[in-house]
């Protein structure tokens, strides 16, 4: 078993990722707006290493500016077919501009279009308005290099606390948790069901 929570981590999603039927990758994240309001969504981890949890979006959606105002959030990855799910909780930063670039222009064509298009969490007209503005965005860009926005780029979560639950007979649930100690390391405990 292993003692560092990063290396329990990739235990468990190389193992999700060969039994999950659909998006191992996809994990909540929860954030808290200046007002104290709590909100939650999906979205998808795209990197990760000792450094933290990487996801991109629109800097001006409603997690954004969440984010902006309360740099911690907690994620939650839930595996249903292997019965275990990982909360991690830390400090959120932004990706460095060459990150966002790179992972940017790694999308395809029109999910960089859809990008550029979305006011993402602004009220919407109809569903028609916001194709139109897709298909304008399109035209626009229909040769050459998109360019990502200055407003969409990714977050860095860097955890302070993990907790590895896995699913046992009789909710006899183990918990397992490590959180960071002063001296960069990790302490290791459990928690009752």
């Amino acid at each position: 078993m292993a003692d560092n929570p990063h290396t329990l981590f990739d235990i468990w999603f190389e193992e999700a990722k060969l039994s999950e039927p659909n998006d191992a990758e996809a994990m909540a994240l929860a954030t808290v707006d200046a007002d104290g309001r709590p909100s939650v969504r999906m979205v998808l981890l795209k990197g990760y290493d000792d450094g933290g949890f990487v996801f991109y979006t629109n800097q001006q959606s409603r997690k954004g500016e969440a984010l902006s105002a309360n740099p911690r959030a907690a994620l939650l990855f839930h595996w249903k077919s292997l019965r275990r799910q990982i909360r991690i909780e830390g400090d959120v930063s932004p990706v460095s501009d060459a990150e966002a670039d790179a992972y940017f222009a790694s999308r395809s064509r029109d999910s960089r279009i859809g990008a550029i298009a979305s006011d993402q969490s602004r009220p919407l007209s109809s569903r028609a308005h916001f194709l139109k503005r897709v298909a304008e965005v399109g035209a626009r860009n229909a040769i050459g290099t998109i360019i990502r926005p200055a407003h969409w780029s990714g977050y860095r979560i860097t955890p302070h606390h993990f907790e590895f639950w896995r699913d046992m007979p009789f909710r006899l649930h183990e918990r397992r948790v490590f959180d960071a100690d002063s001296a960069g390391g990790w302490s290791e405990g459990l928690l009752f069901p």
